[in-house]
C-alpha cells in the first residue's frame, strides 16, 4: 500500500511544477514529527521546538554566529553596564543578580501584555517539585525572582556562571490563562495545560504567528499574530504538516502538497543528496554541520548494559566510519564524545574506538558472554544476550542504521530486536519516562558550549518523583561527571574552561553513557522562490526568525 501512495503521490507532482507556490500568502511545510505537548517548558522535543518559535521567542538565544542575544528581553545582563552584579548568597557563596526588561510592546495574542506577572508565575511552575519541567535545574538556581515593575525584573542566581547573560530555556507561561489550571492540581498540570486543551487560544502566543487550527498528529495551522511587536511576517498562513514517513515526505514535496521540508526533522543527508541529484534544478538544497549529536542511549537499569565492557564491545564492533561513508558520502563524521568538532571546547585528543570486532569479542568474553550453539552469545544461566533497539518510526535513515548495527552486532553474537515507535510516543513517552529497556537511538541538539547538567547529571535522572524532569534518561550516575559539570559552570577564565571540557571529554569515552555514532549535517530542501531561511547549526531553529522569510524571484 505505502509503495502506491508513493507513486500516487508521484503521479500528482508531474501535474504542478516542483517547487511551485502553492496559494498566496501560505506556506506549507512538512517534518516527520508531531509535537508531543505544545507546553514550552515540558518535554524536549524538537517538533515543538520547531512550531513554538513562530509563536513565541525565548528570553535569549544564540544567533546565527553563536553569539547570545536577546529576543525577548531589551539587552542582556552585563557586569560593566550594571545590569549584572556580583552578590553573596544566604549561605555565603558567590552568586550574580541578572537584570532583564521585556520588549515593551511584547503582547499575548488576546491582547493582555506580557509583563513580569508572567515571569513570575513561570518562576512558580519551574521551581515546583511535581510541574514536570524538562530544565527544573535552571529553576532551581534562581534564589529570587525580584520585580521590579511590569516589564523589569532581576534573577538573584545560586552562583556565577560563565553563561550568566544567557536565559534561553527561560521560556514565559501565560499566567492569566495557565495559572488557574496549575493551580488546582500542580501534579497534572502537564496533562492538563491549555497549550494542548486548547491550542488555538490567541492568549498562548506572543509571536509573529498563532496557532489557528489543528489536527493531532497531522498538522498544525498558524496565522498571522496581530499583536506581535517586531517585524511584520511575509506569509499570512504557515501550515505545518507530520508526514512520518520520510518517503511520503519527499513524495509530498514533489506533488505540490507542501513547499518545503524542515531541516531537522525532515530528510536524511543520504536521501538529501540523493534528491538532489534527481530535481536540484527545482529544488535549493541546503547542508548545514552542526551540533546535532546521533547517538544511542543505553538504560543503565538493565544490568547488561549497565556493564561498561559490553557497551565498549558495542562501540568497537560496530563500523561507524563505513557506515557513515556509505549512507552518508562521508558527510557526517563519527562523534568521539557529545562535544562536537565544530564547537570551540572540542578535544581532538578524546579517546577513540575504531572498528575492533576482536577486541569487542574479548570484552564480551570478559564480560561472561559466550558464543554456542548457533553464534549467539550466553551467560553462565544460559540466557541470550538479546538487546531492544529503539528508534523513530518511519524514519529511513535511522532504520538503515539500526539494520546496519544489527548485522554488525550478530556476527559478535549479540542478538538485537528493533522495535520502533512514532516520534509523540518514543518521545512522549518511552524516551522521557525511560520506558526502553535496551538502546534508544535519537539525537541531542544543543547550543554552542552547552554544559551537559540535564543529560548527564546525576540529579537529572527523569522518575516520577520528579515529574520525569530533567534529560539524563539514560540513567548515569558518576561522581567525577558531577564536578566537571559544576566546575565548568562557574569557571570564567576560558583556559582553564576549556581544560575542564576535555577533561569531560575523556570521562565520557571512557565511561560511555551513551554510544556516538555521528555528527549530523542537517539538509534543509526549499522551493526556489523562497528567501531568509538561515540554518544556524545549533539549537536554535530556523523558525526563531520566520519573520525574515520571503517569497522572492527564484
Amino acid at each position: 500500500m505505502r509503495r502506491i501512495l508513493v507513486m500516487l503521490a508521484c503521479l500528482a507532482g508531474l501535474l504542478s511544477a516542483p517547487g511551485a507556490a502553492r496559494a498566496e500568502g501560505t506556506l506549507t511545510i512538512g517534518m516527520t514529527q508531531y509535537p508531543a505537548t505544545l507546553n514550552p517548558n515540558i518535554e524536549s522535543m524538537l517538533a515543538k521546538t520547531y512550531v513554538l518559535a513562530m509563536t513565541m521567542r525565548p528570553l535569549t538565544h544564540f544567533d546565527h554566529d553563536w553569539q547570545p542575544v536577546c529576543m525577548l528581553c531589551v539587552e542582556l545582563p552585563d557586569l560593566e553596564a550594571g545590569t549584572a552584579v556580583l552578590e553573596t548568597t544566604s549561605e555565603g557563596k558567590e552568586g550574580i543578580a541578572v537584570t532583564y526588561a521585556l520588549q515593551p510592546e511584547a503582547t499575548w495574542g488576546d491582547g493582555t501584555p506580557v509583563t513580569t506577572e508572567d515571569v513570575r508565575f513561570t518562576y512558580e511552575v519551574g521551581r515546583h517539585p511535581q510541574s514536570g519541567v524538562s530544565n527544573f535545574e535552571l529553576y532551581r538556581r534562581i534564589l529570587e525572582l525580584e520585580v521590579h515593575d511590569e516589564k523589569h525584573f532581576t534573577f538573584h542566581l545560586d552562583r556565577v556562571t560563565f553563561d550568566y547573560m544567557s536565559a534561553g530555556d527561560f521560556r514565559l507561561l501565560p499566567a492569566h490563562i495557565e495559572r488557574p489550571i496549575f493551580e488546582a492540581d500542580p501534579s497534572q498540570y502537564r496533562f492538563r495545560t491549555a497549550f494542548d486543551s486548547d491550542p488555538t487560544n490567541p492568549g498562548l502566543a506572543f509571536g509573529p504567528y498563532r496557532i489557528e487550527s489543528l489536527t493531532p498528529g497531522a498538522e498544525i495551522v498558524l496565522v498571522r499574530n496581530e499583536t506581535w511587536y517586531g517585524e511584520t511576517p511575509f506569509f499570512e498562513r504557515i501550515v505545518v504538516k507530520t508526514i512520518e514517513n520520510s518517503a511520503a515526505l519527499e513524495a509530498n514535496l514533489l506533488s505540490g502538497s507542501i513547499d518545503m521540508i524542515a531541516g531537522s526533522l525532515g530528510l536524511a543527508l543520504d536521501q538529501a543528496l540523493a534528491f538532489e541529484q534527481r530535481h536540484g534544478e527545482d529544488f535549493q538544497v541546503i547542508y548545514k554541520p552542526g551540533l546535532v549529536y546521533e547517538h544511542l542511549s543505553p538504560n543503565l537499569d538493565n544490568p547488561v548494559l549497565a556493564d561498561l565492557r559490553v557497551r565498549r564491545a558495542l562501540l568497537l564492533g560496530a563500523d561507524r566510519q563505513t557506515l557513515t561513508e556509505q549512507l552518508f558520502a562521508g558527510k557526517q563524521p563519527v562523534a568521539d564524545s557529545s562535544v562536537s568538532p565544530l564547537d570551540w571546547v572540542y578535544d581532538a585528543s578524546v579517546r577513540h574506538y575504531p572498528y575492533d570486532p576482536e577486541q569487542a569479542a574479548a570484552l564480551l568474553d570478559e564480560a561472561g558472554w559466550t558464543k554456542g550453539a548457533g553464534g549467539l552469545r550466553r551467560n553462565d544461566a544460559g540466557e541470550p544476550l538479546r538487546l531492544t533497539l529503539m528508534s523513530t518510526a518511519g524514519n529511513r535513515s535511522r532504520e538503515l542504521v539500526e539494520q546496519v548495527l544489527q548485522a554488525q552486532w550478530k556476527q559478535l553474537g549479540i542478538e538485537i530486536v528493533i522495535k520502533n515507535e512514532p516520534a509523540r510516543v518514543f518521545f512522549g513517552q518511552t524516551v522521557t519516562q525511560r520506558r526502553f529497556d535496551g538502546l534508544a537511538m535519537f539525537a541531542w541538539l544543543s547550543s554552542p558550549e552547552n554544559v551537559p547538567r540535564t543529560t548527564l547529571h546525576c540529579e537529572q535522572i527523569p522518575t516520577a518523583e520528579n515529574g520525569w524532569g530533567g534529560q539524563n534518561v539514560m540513567g548515569y550516575c558518576d561522581p567525577e561527571m558531577d564536578r566537571l559539570i559544576d566546575a565548568i559552570e562557574v569557571e570564567l577564565d576560558r583556559d582553564k574552561r576549556e581544560a575542564l571540557w576535555a577533561e569531560l571529554q575523556q570521562l565520557y569515552a571512557e565511561t560511555l553513557p551513551a554510544l556516538p555514532l555521528y555528527w549530523r549535517a542537517e539538509p534543509y530542501v526549499l522551493p526556489r522562490w523562497l528567501e531568509g531561511v538561515r540554518p544556524t547549526g545549533h539549537q536554535g531553529t530556523t523558525t526563531l526568525w520566520v519573520e525574515e522569510w520571503r517569497r522572492g524571484d527564484g
